[in-house]
């Protein structure tokens, strides 16, 4: 998948909405309207946050009769569930180095850490 492609499936996934919308249509297609009811916007401002992720692949329409039923395209989440899985592995192992190395300090005793005792 090309850096713009990518950049749009993540820019349309930062919006609540079109996440809540995507989570949905994971269960199975679902009309326009299906898709507005637990949302408190108009169907107008539920088309834009469709229109966005179907831009960036993430859903497709089609027309049956006078609805539009929308499907989750799972193709543009498997590529950036790729992208972030190749990040995972590298931070993955960067943790394991760290951890390694802090194994091989030795450990600082706590107590003696900023406290004072008093002269008696």
């Amino acid at each position: 998948m090309r850096e713009a492609d990518l950049n749009q499936v993540f820019a349309a996934l930062a919006d609540p909405t079109r996440r809540a919308i995507v989570a949905r249509l994971a269960n199975g297609e679902a009309t326009v309207n299906e898709l507005a009811e637990p949302f408190e916007m108009t169907q107008p401002s539920i088309s834009k946050h469709l229109k966005v992720l179907e831009r960036a692949g993430l859903i497709s329409r089609s027309r049956a009769a006078q609805t539009r039923p929308c499907r989750l395209e799972p193709a543009a989440l498997g590529e950036a569930a790729s992208w972030i899985d190749a990040y995972r592995s590298l931070w993955e192992d960067s943790f394991d180095k760290l951890d390694a190395f802090l194994k091989t300090k030795p450990k600082k005793s706590s107590t003696s850490k900023g406290k004072k005792h008093a002269a008696k």
